[in-house]
């Protein structure tokens, strides 16, 4: 490796999307109310104030691609399709249930900027 070549931090475990204890039990619960086996997808989309918004929906098993990264947590997977990836990798995903400001927030160390309601960024 010479000095002008730079390896990107690994994620912890080598996940590429990190969740914190908090936001598992939260997804957990979600999903139980759904009564199926589903899985987080977790990605990016065009849009929002600073440029990309961040979606999150339950998928099914089948609709994951031999291109997808799939992550598990204790049996709950989370999948991201990797054009979302670069984008976000190394993201954590947290849940709060503070009154104001409250529910599921992403830390992305990869965002240059970030909206105030922290559901979009730009990279």
């Amino acid at each position: 490796m010479t000095s002008t070549e730079t390896l990107a931090p690994p994620a912890i475990d080598d996940r590429g999307i990190l969740i914190s204890e908090m936001a598992l039990v939260q997804l957990k619960a979600l999903r139980e109310q759904q009564g199926k086996d589903l899985m987080l997808r977790v990605g990016v989309t065009n849009g929002g104030c600073s440029g990309m918004s961040y979606k999150m929906d339950f998928a099914t098993p089948e609709s994951v691609t031999e291109k997808d990264e799939v992550y598990d947590y204790d049996g709950f997977q989370v999948v991201c399709d990797p054009k979302s990836l670069l984008y976000i990798y190394g993201m954590m995903l947290d849940y709060s249930n503070e009154l104001i400001g409250g529910g599921f927030q992403f830390t992305n160390p990869n965002a240059t900027a970030t909206c105030g309601c922290g559901k979009s960024f730009s990279a």
